[in-house]
Formats: C-alpha cells, structure tokens, sequence
C-alpha cells in the first residue's frame, strides 16, 4: 500500500510518460513502466527508503533504480514553479505578504572545504553536513517556492542574496513585502526582520520595539509551517543519501509533488 493519492501517482507517471516520448523511448524496452515508476519514485519520496531495496521490490537491479530515481527528479524539479512566476502570482492573488525562511537538510558528510579549511558542508549552526535551502511561504504557511541547494556552512543571508533577494526588491516596491527571521536582518528595503539590540537600538527594547518584534513573530510564525509541510510530507527530505548537490533538485521535485497532492 503506498499511502498517497492515486491522482497524484498519476500525475506523475503523466509526466514520466511525456519526458520518455520527448526522448525517443521505444515502447516496451523499460522495466517498469511509467506507472510503475512512479510508484518506485513516490515510494522513496514517502517512504525514504533505501534505493536498492525499493528496487528489489520492483523487480530491478539497483543500479536501474538509481537511474530511474534521478530521472524523475528531474522531470518533478522541471515543474517547480519559478520565483517570479511565484511572486507574480501573488501578487494577482492580492496576498499583503510573503515569508521567506530557510532550512537546512542533513546528508551524509561530503569532501570540501571552505577559504578557512573547514568543512564546506558541515552547517555549525545544526552541527551536522547538510544543504542549506531557501523558501517562500504564503501568509497561511503553503509553501510557494524553493531555492537551489547551498552548502550548510553558508548562512541564511547570504544564500537569500544568492536566490531569492533579487527577486524579492521589486516585489516589495510593487506592494508585496517579505517578512523573514532575524537571521535576515540587513537584507534591504521590503524585507521585514525582528529589531535586536544594536549601538542604534538600546537594550532593554522599547515597549513599542516588542510589541513590533511580537507581532511580527507572530504572523511570520505560519511560514514555519511550509518546511515542516515538505520534510514531513516527503521524508525524503530530512536525510538525503544521494549527492548532496542533489538537494535543490530534490526539494524542487517534492514541492510538485507537494502542490499536486493538494
């Protein structure tokens, strides 16, 4: 039993089915078929579960399944709405606001080194390697959008800086401003952050200072809920096995999902 919607395996073996014939696939040369697949896919996304032993199950050498798995992520990460569709979108929809958020998704350790000669994938923050992807969450905490991988040494900012910033300064001109976590603080005009102490503001805060910080933490508290909507959804999500250069793709793919399923 494979506890997810039959529209949504479906829909995925619709778009398996529709990659094959753009790359040739004779008709009966595959094992599975794009149905079959799907389910292959869609029980690892679920399921997390080791490759050669879903491929086992499948009736397929693990080496097939590996190829059958990175195939369609590619072809679910194809479909991952872009950023300023996403913004756009919004922005018709009349939404007062957006949530920007990152997460981190552990892996396994990686070779790599960062200028300093630390490990450029071991995220100090979570103490363990992991990926560092951004995100945007509607006001009612639906994740919209979902940023390539970094590595976990990069923090929020600067990955934010990389992806979704760019992005994110004309929509706040045009009335759509972005409410972020305090590890934002600095990233420009448009983009809401808790206030902290600093040589500008004393501490103790004012009263109107927290009443602000609260407020705020409180409506940007819903876009929590998008990450945690993903990893629990798709438990692929909270340990990736595969390459960790893998991870946006990944996270890309399980948001497809994510927004078919609903």
């Amino acid at each position: 039993m494979l506890d997810v919607p039959r529209h949504v395996v479906e829909y995925t073996a619709r778009l398996l089915g529709a990659h094959r014939r753009r790359i040739g696939t004779r008709k009966g040369s595959r094992v599975l078929g794009p149905f079959r697949q799907a389910v292959f896919v869609l029980r690892w996304f679920r399921e997390a579960a080791c490759v050669h032993c879903l491929a086992r199950d499948a009736g397929i050498s693990q080496a097939t399944g590996y190829r059958y798995l990175h195939e369609a992520i590619g072809v679910l990460a194809e479909r991952a709405p872009n950023l300023h569709e996403v913004l756009a979108d919004c922005r018709a929809r009349g939404m007062s606001h957006v949530i920007l958020d990152g997460t981190l998704i552990s892996c396994d350790r990686v070779a790599g080194t960062t200028e300093n000669g630390n490990d450029l994938w071991y995220s100090g923050k979570a103490k363990h390697f992991a990926g560092n992807i951004q995100f945007l969450a509607a006001p009612d905490g639906t994740p919209l959008w979902v940023s390539e991988v970094e590595p976990g040494s990069v923090h929020d900012l600067r990955a934010a800086r990389l992806h979704a910033l760019p992005a994110l300064y004309p929509a706040a001109r045009d009335g759509l401003p972005t409410l972020a976590d305090i590890g934002y603080t600095g990233a420009g005009i448009g983009v809401h952050t808790p206030f902290r102490p600093h040589p500008d503001i004393p501490s103790p805060l004012a009263a109107d200072t927290r009443t602000h910080n609260r407020l705020l933490r409180g409506i940007r508290a819903l876009g929590e809920r998008a990450a945690a909507e993903l990893k629990q959804r798709w438990r692929a999500l909270q340990h990736i096995t595969l390459s960790p250069s893998r991870i946006g793709a990944i996270a890309k793919a399980a948001l497809t999902l994510n927004n078919a399923w609903k």
